[in-house]
């Protein structure tokens, strides 16, 4: 049987997300909610890092553009957080990228968009 990556830490951090869906509900944007969650984070002693910057490597050559992801939680994983009304692939396939990029093995697509929130746990 294979273990769940960071299974405490993921649990936590979308325990978090659910406090601050429940105090907003939906319909704020995605940096809103980004703001809040940044408040439970530091307010419950979980580092993270906000907006953090992925070289991207093509051919040996590092692109002018890198990948930003919203959120790097204990340094070793993405957080994505998105504010639509459904997740889609492309919101999967983004973050593996991200995952790819900085070398980190999880990551959690957040959707505080929906009624209730949502979220995938990403495993590179």
């Amino acid at each position: 049987m294979s273990e769940i990556v960071y299974k405490d830490e993921s649990y936590y951090i979308i325990g978090l997300c659910m406090d601050v869906h429940n105090e907003l509900g939906k319909g704020f944007s995605e940096a809103v909610y980004g703001d809040a969650l940044e408040i439970e984070l530091k307010s419950n002693g979980v580092p993270f890092e906000r907006e953090v910057r992925f070289p991207i490597n093509y051919k040996g050559e590092i692109l002018p553009h890198q990948y930003v992801a919203d959120f790097v939680v204990e340094k070793k994983i993405i957080l994505e957080l998105k504010a639509i009304e459904k997740l889609a692939s492309t919101h999967i396939k983004q973050t593996l990228n991200y995952l790819a990029a900085s070398k980190l093995k999880l990551g959690l697509l957040i959707n505080f968009g929906a009624d209730s929130l949502t979220h995938k746990r990403i495993v590179l």
